[in-house]
């Protein structure tokens, strides 16, 4: 398993308006990659940083969607996002997914 981390910053309360972006357009196009498997979301106590964690079956298919879904993400995220997104990567991840956790 392999996962990218995307750290970004909002620019003042726009917390709101980026969890709806990611709800209804970013996690609909990243469920369409080949290898995508799942994504967890973690805001910041003070709601000002982000980290986008999406996990992937190999390196290939999370560097394929970068270069497809990242500039479009980067133009959804116009507005909302103070300075530019982050990409950190992780590779030979152990454990498993598990869906059931709840959305808030």
């Amino acid at each position: 398993m392999y996962a990218r981390k995307v750290s970004l910053c909002f620019k003042s309360g726009s917390v709101n308006q980026f969890l709806e972006k990611v709800e209804h357009e970013v996690i609909p196009m990243l469920r369409q990659q080949k290898g995508f498997l799942d994504q967890l979301i973690l805001v910041s106590d003070n709601g000002k940083i982000i980290y986008v964690y999406s996990f992937w079956e190999n390196s290939g298919d999370a560097e394929q969607s970068d270069c497809t879904t990242l500039p479009v993400l980067t133009r959804l995220l116009t507005g909302v996002v103070d300075g530019a997104l982050r990409v950190h990567t992780f590779g030979g991840l152990r454990g498993r997914l598990s869906s059931g956790f709840p959305a808030d």
